[in-house]
């Protein structure tokens, strides 16, 4: 999971034990019940299924139809971990999705147009800073409480204990979107990549300058289910056709990259096949960000609910890993996710992300709804 940039600063110095990572198969979650209170009303429209004849596509867009599924892990799916269980039957209105992840360029336009900081470029306060960090933290030296972000650390090695994640991550001051890996590094000739770096509040106020929403995760699983009937991943159930379809990591994680599709960090957006409704990258690439909170319980506490019309997630986000600071939940995985150490491009996958937390492996796409565009 992702936590809060502030507990990468101020843990820095003790060798940067701060989570963050594309896999937990080892860990085993809390049994700790957080109960939710799940509203029925009865559904006073029918389900949204075609475009409407009055609208185009939006540019750099496509229509996902209104569709009843099943979402969550499904049965014999063994990288499942149990925040993706139980499945459970939804419901979602027809809308519209980005084909890729907001690229480089895109989000250069917004930044033009309204002159934009993002988080991970802004002073930290650390007044504000402390109130989400646990009772007591220290402060940190001036010269560490400086604007930066999460980077991979790519010359790690010999790495045999998968349990600390700090080995290979790196707090990185000045690394931004502009400067991926930090202030030497450069987005030039790099317009149609995943723009990176990006927090949850980064996100929203590109979306509001574009009249875009975040996708729920229920909007997202069915953008990536799109055509087909279920299936683990974004093309259906063969495991060993990933190398070919996404961009993910290949190899001894995080030692040794193979580098087997041709990218040992992020791609150019529709690098890869699309799916079966044209959209890219949904698995592998980047982590997308969604508008749910996230909560390790969410789905056990709506089992048995009936089928859920358009659910936008849990009130509250509870993770007992990051107690202090509320998390989003963010999908599809990165480049740097492996089989041998998670398998979080599968489409259930979830993990949390803290409201102003960045790495270089965190972009988004959006989504625009028909109320928006009428």
């Amino acid at each position: 999971m992702i936590k809060k940039r502030g507990y990468a600063v101020v843990l820095s110095l003790s060798a940067i034990a701060f989570l963050i990572s594309c896999g937990e198969h080892a860990d085993k979650e809390s049994k700790k019940n957080q109960q939710v209170e799940v509203i029925k009303q009865p559904y006073t429209k029918e389900l949204l299924v075609e475009q409407p004849e009055s609208l185009t596509v939006p540019d750099g867009m496509v229509w996902v139809s209104g569709v009843h599924f099943t979402q969550g892990a499904s049965n014999g799916d063994e990288a499942a971990l149990p925040r993706e269980k139980p499945a459970h039957p939804v419901a979602v209105d027809g809308f519209f999705i980005d084909k890729t992840e907001v690229t480089n360029a895109q989000f250069k336009k917004f930044v033009d147009a309204t002159g934009y900081l993002t988080v991970a470029e802004q002073p930290i306060d650390w007044e504000e800073m402390k109130k989400e960090l646990p009772p007591g933290t220290q402060k940190p030296a001036d010269s560490i409480l400086q604007p930066g972000s999460l980077i991979f650390n790519r010359n790690v090695e010999n790495v045999t204990d998968l349990r600390n994640y700090s080995q290979w991550w790196e707090w990185k001051t000045g690394a931004n979107w502009q400067h991926p890996q930090g202030p030497q590094s450069t987005i030039n000739g790099k317009d149609n990549y995943p723009v990176v770096h990006i927090s949850y509040k980064d996100a929203l106020a590109y979306c509001k300058w574009a009249n875009r929403k975040l996708p729920t995760e229920t909007q997202w699983e069915a953008a990536a289910h799109g055509k087909l009937n279920g299936g683990v991943y974004t093309w259906g159930e063969d495991s060993a056709a990933l190398p070919k379809k996404a961009n993910t990591w290949q190899g001894n994680f995080p030692n040794k990259n193979l580098v087997e599709d041709g990218y040992a960090n992020a791609a150019p957006v529709a690098s890869f096949d699309s799916n079966s409704l044209g959209i890219y990258d949904m698995a592998g690439n980047v982590w997308e960000l969604t508008q749910d909170n996230f909560s390790v319980n969410y789905y056990q506490e709506i089992a048995g609910s009936g089928e859920l019309r358009n659910p936008q997630g849990p009130e509250v986000s509870y993770n007992p890993e990051n107690p202090y600071q509320e998390e989003k939940v963010i999908k599809g995985g990165s480049f740097l996710c492996d089989d041998s150490y998670c398998a979080s491009y599968r489409i259930s996958a979830r993990m949390g992300q803290s409201l102003d937390s960045s790495s270089d492996h965190t972009g988004f796409r959006t989504v625009a709804t028909v109320d928006m565009l009428e």
